[in-house]
């Protein structure tokens, strides 16, 4: 039988932030708490903030009262993102050091649900260092109380079920996972019964997200500009149920940004993004 239930929802940075991602400045259009307080009133339990945003509110408020900010929104859910580079050497490694070091403030601050890592340039690396990296990042991460996400797109150093699971289980790490978005599930050509066979111990997140389809390079592939979910041609319900095969009960993500919806206001943007993904359960 099946359950009435609806789930938790958060909503990923660049839904709500008002920008396109790669565009200068990538920290949000509107104000911090602004954003906080609406997603809150569409009905979402928890949120994200890259980096850069990060950077950009600090700026202007403290740690404690970005705290106080989302307690008093009754947010639940916090992830703070993105870090690249976490697992090579030399002067790449050491801009990511110092951004690590800032996420984990945040994440130690905010009381975070976990930082979202990967890597968008195809970096090479032997697997035995990325384990090394990965074990290394989450010990780290635990001294500051959360938990280390990875997100496999096509353009990162690994993108296979199969070689994120090599990570995970090679670190030993019980603070590392992975995180699942649609439209790079659909782009990996992750089928459903791959992610069904995922262990739930390591499902840290799954996004949602709609969108249609061009010829590339003699290949169908998602284009990347996003849409609202059911209003694009992604099978997002036999996801959902794939997900939730593995025995996942946390919140589920909404990540949708495109050049379109650049402009929208910031009560569209929230109330759009909550009510088509929750049509969805």
């Amino acid at each position: 039988m099946r359950s009435n239930t609806k789930p938790e929802l958060t909503v990923a940075y660049w839904t709500i932030a008002g920008t396109f991602p790669g565009v200068e400045p990538e920290y949000g259009a509107f104000d911090f708490k602004e954003r906080v307080e609406a997603v809150a009133r569409a009905g979402f339990s928890g949120l994200g903030i890259w980096h850069a945003d990060l950077d950009h509110i600090l700026e202007h408020r403290t740690l404690s009262e970005m705290k106080q900010i989302l307690d008093g929104n009754g947010i639940k859910y916090l992830e703070v993102e993105f870090l690249t580079d976490w697992f090579l050497d030399g002067e790449l490694r050491k801009q990511s050091d110092a951004r690590k070091k800032k996420l984990l403030a945040a994440a130690e601050g905010l009381q975070a649900t976990q930082i979202k890592i990967g890597d968008f340039y195809q970096r090479e690396c032997a697997m035995p260092q990325i384990i090394d990296a990965f074990a290394a990042l989450c010990q780290e991460a635990a001294e500051h109380g959360t938990r280390v996400a990875f997100e496999p797109m096509a353009v990162s150093m690994i993108n296979s079920l199969k070689d994120c699971m090599t990570m995970i289980e090679g670190s030993g790490a019980t603070n590392g996972g992975i995180i699942l978005d649609l439209w790079h599930v659909i782009n990996l050509g992750i089928s459903c019964e791959e992610v069904t066979r995922l262990p739930v111990k390591y499902l840290f997140g799954a996004e949602v997200d709609d969108g249609t389809f061009a010829m590339i390079d003699g290949q169908r592939k998602p284009i990347v500009n996003r849409k609202f979910c059911g209003e694009g041609e992604f099978d997002i319900r036999s996801f959902i149920e794939a997900v939730k095969k593995t025995g996942y009960k946390g919140p589920w993500g909404v990540e949708i940004f495109s050049k379109e919806l650049v402009g929208l206001s910031l009560e569209e943007l929230t109330t759009r993004a909550f009510n088509t993904a929750i049509a969805q359960f």
